[in-house]
């Protein structure tokens, strides 16, 4: 099993977590307690932009640290272990947004005791611009600058090239600006 040190690489991200030589399984859990605490933060903050909702971006947070500690025998070393629990974390938030949005959807159908259904509160505008964007570029864009990961990290997490998390990230910047750019107009 191939273990991982910190490596403090500005290019990489901060916190960013690289290869190195075998470790025991101790080790790894360790590092991934280590990868928990020191960007937790951050992995809510990408969760919320999938869920939608911030306790349940929490919830799958744990959720995705949980399935990661489970499974730290499957880890292979192949990537970094950084984009290997980011990508459990984008799983797990994706996971809860259809679980959320079936249990939002049956209450919205459900009758009300007066006839009327709760509205919900109102969100910024940049909020809810950055929510209409496609899935893709909502997480480059949460990647990148919530998490301050780099374009190779946030590939890896993807499993996509980084030519196409330039791309997504220019296309959301592109549809921010224009979106952003009307309000002021009004």
């Amino acid at each position: 099993m191939l273990g991982l040190s910190k490596a403090s690489t500005k290019s990489a991200g901060a916190g960013s977590y690289s290869l190195e030589v075998p470790h025991s399984e101790e080790n790894l859990l360790d590092q991934i307690e280590s990868l928990y605490r020191e960007r937790f933060a951050d992995f809510v903050a990408v969760a919320a932009s999938i869920v939608g909702e911030r306790e349940s971006a929490r919830e799958a947070v744990q959720d995705a640290f949980a399935s990661v500690v489970r499974s730290r025998r499957d880890f292979r070393g192949d990537a970094p272990l950084e984009a290997w629990t980011w990508r459990a974390v984008i799983n797990a938030a994706r996971k809860k947004k259809r679980r959320y949005f079936r249990e939002v959807h049956a209450r919205a159908t459900a009758p009300s005791p007066n006839g009327t259904a709760p509205e919900s509160g109102e969100r910024s505008e940049l909020a809810t611009l950055v929510a209409t964007l496609p899935e893709r570029q909502r997480l480059v864009l949460f990647l990148r600058y919530y998490a301050d990961l780099d374009y190779l990290r946030i590939a890896q997490i993807l499993g996509v090239r980084t030519g196409t998390v330039s791309a997504s990230l220019h296309a959301a910047h592109k549809t921010l600006r224009k979106a952003l750019n009307e309000v002021v107009e009004r």
